[in-house]
């Protein structure tokens, strides 16, 4: 029996990771759970599934657990959270905790000697070189969550490096696919959170509207995979049933069919090297018998090529990319600025920030900082 603790447990990815060890009681233990600010959710999570601890990061409503809760160890705070994912009783932790914030929860998961199982790819994106080399020192073993990693993971194993010609980041295009880009000034909260194929979060929804999402998974398979950028490529496919590919140098490609439910790259990271059944998930050729590919627009789609941008220039240009996406997106949610002005405040954050070359993580905090605190005027 696997023992898990769950970083981000009332998000997306969260409660369907709980769905899965509900059904599978005799593979999986809950030992913690972690969440911002649904509390309610929190308490129902605690009851059923007992962890020994849960953490409340919004103290303003601890009197609401303890009244609610008995025999579990409430903590609360970010510091709490800090300390939590610092325990090494689980035998791996998903981090589903959404944002930069997620960079030194992973950090401290990794140090206490836990296998992670990681859908917060912000740590990767603006620490990859620093989460890597850390795991590899650690002995850790860090499983990819979102569909198209764990696509390539699954097409990789049992493959040799020096065969791969190349990776093929599948995307689905997001709603906007269509969209001519003149008329991308039109678009509103309600238009770039109602995605064609795949129910997620709000951050992660926005993302993929506007692609950033795409080029935030290039520079997590670089990191990942240790494989030249040269050799990551992306394809758009409306359809999402093909999740990511791998092509030889003997020209054949080797792809991972599925179709768009993300409990199965969740149940392939905890469950792994077993598979287990998952209710639900029959792929009928019938139904499905069509799939479109197309290039990735990178003129009409610029956070694409912010991303390609970051990852060539390296040091800190990752981390301004990633947190700058992060706030901007929280602006728009909040409609302060417009879709269009997503990738314009980036680029305008990349280019006024002074990067440092081969960044330590105390490197990579400060300029978070800065970041922060430069993008405050738009608040």
């Amino acid at each position: 029996m696997k023992k898990i603790g769950i970083l981000g447990s009332t998000g997306s990815v969260g409660t369907q990771a709980l769905e899965i060890i509900k059904k599978n009681p005799d593979k999986f233990k809950v030992k913690y759970l972690s969440c911002n600010s649904n509390s309610s959710l929190l308490v129902k999570q605690a009851k059923f599934f007992k962890p020994d601890y849960i953490c409340l990061v919004d103290s303003t409503k601890k009197d609401y657990l303890k009244n609610n809760l008995s025999n579990v160890k409430i903590m609360y705070g970010q510091d709490a959270l800090e300390e939590l994912s610092k325990d090494n009783s689980p035998d791996i932790v998903l981090n589903a905790v959404s944002g930069y914030q997620g960079l030194t929860l992973t950090v401290n998961s990794i140090i206490a000697g836990n296998d992670i199982a990681l859908a917060n790819k912000e740590s990767i994106v603006q620490a990859g070189k620093i989460v890597t080399e850390l795991a590899l020192e650690k002995k850790i073993n860090i499983f990819p969550v979102d569909s198209e990693h764990s696509a390539l993971w699954q097409c990789l194993n049992g493959e040799k490096k020096e065969f791969i010609k190349r990776l093929i980041l599948t995307a689905s295009g997001g709603p906007f696919r269509k969209l001519k880009k003149k008329e991308f000034k039109n678009i509103t909260k309600k238009d770039a959170l109602n995605h064609p194929n795949w129910s997620m979060g709000n951050k992660i929804t926005i993302d993929s509207a506007t692609m950033m999402n795409k080029g935030f998974e290039v520079i997590e398979a670089f990191w990942l995979f240790n494989i030249s950028l040269k050799k990551i490529d992306i394809v758009v496919h409306p359809q999402s049933l093909i999740h990511s590919m791998i092509e030889f140098i003997d020209g054949s490609i080797k792809a991972q069919i599925s179709i768009p439910d993300m409990r199965l790259p969740i149940l392939y990271a905890l469950s792994y090297p077993q598979r287990i059944k998952l209710n639900n998930m029959e792929y009928d050729f019938n139904l499905f018998q069509r799939m479109d590919f197309e290039p990735a627009d990178l003129n009409k789609f610029k956070c694409i090529k912010l991303a390609y941008d970051a990852i060539k220039l390296g040091g800190t240009y990752p981390t301004v990319l990633n947190v700058s996406n992060d706030i901007a997106v929280r602006l728009f949610l909040k409609e302060k600025i417009s879709f269009i002005e997503i990738p314009e405040l980036i680029d305008k954050t990349m280019n006024k920030h002074i990067p440092i070359n081969n960044p330590s993580l105390e490197n990579i905090l400060e300029i978070t900082k800065w970041t922060e605190k430069y993008l405050e005027r738009y608040n």
